[in-house]
């Protein structure tokens, strides 16, 4: 999900109710039987690309957006624990006091424990979004699907919040997603996806339940696959 979704009404930030209702949709998941890993933004925090056009370095810019990750990925996991879950959080930035590193065959043997794992740090590396990150962790944990949660039901033709006529589409080839340039999530973590063959299913996290429907393979949002 992305860092935007936990700053709720703020506008910037973290808000408590937000993160907590979130954490509350993740733990239903969770006692169902899922096994759950996730990835969060920092948007709500810092946005790099924002400053690199008034001078920022890019790749510093990028450091601080990883840094802002961990400091979601710890509210959340405080939410998830307060909830009563096992959490682990593991960063591809090393921060051993406060954080795991990020170790395959551990986040597995987390998530066989029934712990939600949240992959913090992004990909460690400048120049990829979290929406790669994601992806990229999904492919390393053998994940069956990829749940991206936003502020709409699904992928659209255009942009809903601008033209009312928006059409939905209940579901795509990741090839027909490139080719169409639909920006829900960048190039690189579609292409990715795509050859690693993990479904992605994009669906509104305000609805209340949703990832649990999500989770039972109920029909909400689009699903892009191959």
């Amino acid at each position: 999900m992305s860092g935007e979704a936990l700053q709720g009404q703020l506008g910037f930030g973290l808000c408590p109710d937000t993160v907590d209702g979130i954490a509350g949709q993740v733990a239903e998941a969770a006692r169902d039987g899922a096994r759950v890993g996730m990835v969060i933004g920092g948007g709500n925090i810092f946005r790099g690309q924002y400053l690199a056009g008034r001078g920022l370095n890019r790749v510093t810019g990028d450091h601080m957006g990883m840094l802002a990750t961990v400091i979601n990925a710890l509210a959340m996991q405080d939410a998830l624990e307060r909830q009563g879950l096992a959490t682990r959080v593991q960063s591809a930035v090393s921060m051993f006091q406060i954080t795991e590193p990020f170790i395959r065959r551990r986040a597995i043997r987390h998530l066989d424990k029934g712990r939600v794992v949240i992959f913090a740090g992004g990909t460690g590396h400048p120049y990829f979004t979290t929406d790669t990150a994601a992806v990229l962790r999904a492919s390393e944990i053998g994940a069956d699907i990829i749940l991206k949660a936003t502020n709409v039901d699904g992928i659209y033709d255009r942009d809903p919040r601008k033209d009312p006529a928006a059409v939905l589409h209940r579901s795509l080839t990741y090839m027909g997603a490139i080719q169409d340039r639909l920006e829900v999530m960048d190039t690189t973590a579609f292409s990715l996806a795509m050859e690693n063959r993990i479904p992605l299913l994009v669906f509104n996290l305000a609805v209340p339940g949703n990832i649990r429907r999500a989770i039972r393979g109920e029909y909400v949002g689009t699903i892009v696959s191959n």
